[in-house]
């Protein structure tokens, strides 16, 4: 290093002489640089000091990254090592458990890193992920294809019965023996290359997919220059589209994207047919475009390398190697369900659809209801038929009044409260930070905030965490923090944020993932919170959440109007709750059609784009009621089922629905706030994490 530095130190001492003051002045500020950099300390190379162990966020470069994911990948590799080389019998302790301990470093800075990636993607961090990804498989295969770890997991499993495990213990190993003998254990060494292979290349097509989706989604907008083709739009749409159109350099213009705080309110109640289908047509395709952004081969290639990967590993399908750690367990589970329910939801679908078409013909219109027609009719139909309008309602859903009628709820169901914190790191201006506290006053964890749309995040909203509950290599107990990320509007010079009453349904989703995490009770960091869970029941606290946003006693803590405080009427909340099912057969349908098609995209080998579109296409014509344009190729921004873990479990909203209805009336038949059901729940859905099945913990 310090040869390197000679030269070009040399060269500047020499040219001093012969510098302006500018040069002299701009080589000062060179050298500050280069001193600062040579003093930075990289963060991630030790364990964090800041209150609660929240990433120093402040003094994490994006450069210390590479760095850190070199130093803790080659850690990990010897940690590894050293439990795969002992020559000691292999036990619970020396084996299991140091394997679950180890990591500690490597898991630090994924879980930093990757929080990021969803909310704040720029060029750097995805140059961060390209380059990282391959390692990461590589390392994954290294541990899943140790033949001499693995035999000595395989010993101690053999003998399972005979060393009184507790009860999260035995689950911990069954899932290490399962996840090694899953991730390709038994394989020949030759089909150990070739999982490799397929691991890499799956790995950075779901990279390619989630960037190009972001790409085609940030990129796209739809400017107007004429204040008449703002017809039907309230006026804080509107405001919030004059701000986007300054933000990117329209001023004077307004501009909608395809972000859902922009499409949604335009698709709703712009007059202007012709703009709804323009944004419509840019947020389907999506991925959808020929350009170097589009999707369909990634789509494609992403299915077929799934399932060779599942037939290289002894699977029928991608499907059934998905559903082993699924509750449902079979193929033939996961169809009972959905065609127990779209039948009646399809005959019903065409009712409301005709309703639609006889408000739009009935109007003089002479038009066929299309696609984007969807929102703007059904907002009419519902306000004529529910007196409810969403532009009416949403100044008493405050982003902020929201939020506190959460954690009320939350405190009222199981004694929680939550205190807010605003001298904690964050990694925006937008996070906000709050301590959890138990009924008895002890910490509990973590609760970080990230609500409003930007061009950094993904779409969509979504719950992750910096850390989970358990007892590290030292013994000392860490517990979690979690946060979620959403889209919503942010406030203008006029309003603060204001939500639809689907937005508040969305917050309630969000939180209900958080209090899974939040509320493990789990030491054991593989099967602790959301960890372990299996994906088909994974949204079931967030579902039974979501049913109190709809709860008369719940919606009067905090349907508040922003400006005088009223409260949201006791007629008007009954009509928005009545309303609940509005159309929800047109939904369902919609969501059969993905369940379908994720789960027969695979059941079987599909090895072009066209045989992909021809397996959408012909689902549609079994479900859909509202035909989609042909250009409407949702697969290509499917990134649930190509990028988000979802493959072959789309089908795991509905399943996991069954279970959240099932709960929520156990208290409507009670008391909507029934403490000591509600600390049942919390204590074995919530408390249980993934150490037990959940068709043990609630069936």
């Amino acid at each position: 290093m310090k040869k390197r530095l000679l030269a070009p130190l040399a060269i500047a001492i020499a040219l001093a002489g012969c510098q302006s003051d500018d040069s002299n002045i701009n080589q000062a500020k060179v050298n500050k640089e280069t001193t600062q950099q040579a003093s930075h300390v990289n963060p991630l190379f030790s364990e964090f000091t800041t209150p609660h162990g929240i990433p120093p966020f402040d003094k994490i470069k994006k450069s210390d990254y590479l760095p850190a994911f070199e130093q803790s990948i080659n850690e990990n590799k010897k940690e590894i090592a050293a439990i795969a080389d002992a020559t000691n019998e292999a036990t619970f302790v020396n084996t299991i458990e140091a394997m679950e301990k180890s990591g500690e470093f490597l898991n630090r800075v994924s879980n930093v890193f990757y929080g990021l990636t969803g909310s704040m993607s720029d060029d750097e961090m995805r140059n961060i992920a390209k380059a990282v990804s391959p390692q990461l498989s590589a390392l994954n295969d290294d541990i899943n294809l140790n033949a001499k770890l693995f035999a000595r997991v395989k010993a101690v499993y053999d003998k399972k019965d005979q060393l009184n495990l507790k009860v999260n213990e035995l689950t911990l190993l069954e899932k290490t023996y399962k996840g090694f003998v899953r991730g390709g254990a038994n394989l020949s060494d030759a089909d150990k290359g070739k999982l490799r292979q397929l691991n890499t290349q799956l790995s950075k097509l779901s990279l390619k997919f989630g960037e190009n989706l972001l790409h085609e989604t940030n990129s796209f907008e739809m400017i107007i220059d004429k204040q008449v083709d703002l017809a039907g739009l309230p006026d804080d749409i509107i405001a919030a589209a004059a701000v986007t159109a300054t933000e990117r350099g329209h001023n004077g213009k307004w501009v909608f994207t395809t972000h859902r705080p922009s499409k949604n309110p335009f698709l709703t109640y712009s007059t202007n047919r012709k703009l709804r289908e323009t944004l419509y047509k840019g947020y389907t395709m999506r991925g959808n475009n020929d350009d170097a952004f589009d999707n369909k081969k990634i789509a494609s290639e992403t299915a077929s390398l799934r399932y060779k990967k599942a037939q290289l590993l002894g699977y029928k399908t991608h499907a059934h190697f998905i559903l082993e750690n699924a509750t449902a367990k079979t193929p033939e589970n996961v169809f009972g369900l959905l065609n127990q329910v779209w039948p009646a939801a399809l005959a019903r679908a065409k009712e409301e659809s005709a309703d639609m078409q006889k408000l739009a013909s009935s109007e003089g219109t002479n038009i066929e209801i299309e696609a984007w027609d969807w929102w703007f009719y059904a907002e009419k139909i519902r306000k004529a038929r529910y007196d409810i309008d969403a532009a009416e309602t949403k100044p008493y859903f405050s982003l902020e009044g929201t939020l506190q009628g959460i954690f009320f709820t939350a405190e009222k169901l199981w004694g929680v409260t939550f205190k807010e914190r605003n001298d904690l790191p964050k990694y925006h201006d937008d996070v906000r930070t709050f301590e959890m506290f138990d009924k008895d006053g002890s910490y509990v964890g973590v609760y970080m905030t990230d609500h409003y749309v930007r061009e950094s995040k993904r779409g969509g909203a979504w719950m992750n965490n910096w850390h989970t509950h358990y007892v590290n290599s030292k013994g000392v107990k860490q517990l979690p923090t979690a946060f979620i990320v959403c889209n919503f509007p942010p406030s203008t010079e006029k309003n603060p944020s204001l939500l639809r009453h689907d937005d508040v349904v969305t917050l309630f989703h969000e939180m209900g993932h958080a209090l899974h995490h939040l509320l493990s009770q789990v030491n054991e960091p593989f099967v602790s919170g959301i960890s372990g869970v299996a994906w088909d029941v994974v949204e079931f606290p967030s579902q039974f959440l979501e049913y109190f946003a709809y709860d008369k006693e719940v919606l009067k803590l905090f349907s508040k109007h922003h400006e005088t405080g009223e409260v949201l009427d006791d007629k008007a909340i009954d009509r928005l709750i009545k309303a609940k099912n509005f159309q929800s057969s047109l939904a369902l349908v919609r969501q059969v059609e993905f369940a379908l098609f994720d789960f027969k995209l695979y059941q079987k080998l599909y090895t072009s784009e066209e045989e992909v579109q021809s397996l959408l296409d012909g689902i549609r014509e079994r479900v859909s009621v509202l035909t989609p344009p042909s250009y409407n190729k949702f697969q290509n921004g499917f990134a649930h089922i190509f990028s988000g873990g979802y493959s072959a479990g789309y089908y795991s909203y509905k399943w996991a629905e069954v279970l959240s209805a099932d709960a929520f009336y156990l208290f409507l038949e009670s008391d909507i706030f029934n403490r000591e059901l509600a600390l049942k729940y919390k204590n074995l859905v919530l408390g249980k994490g993934g150490s037990v099945d959940m068709d043990t913990l609630f069936f």
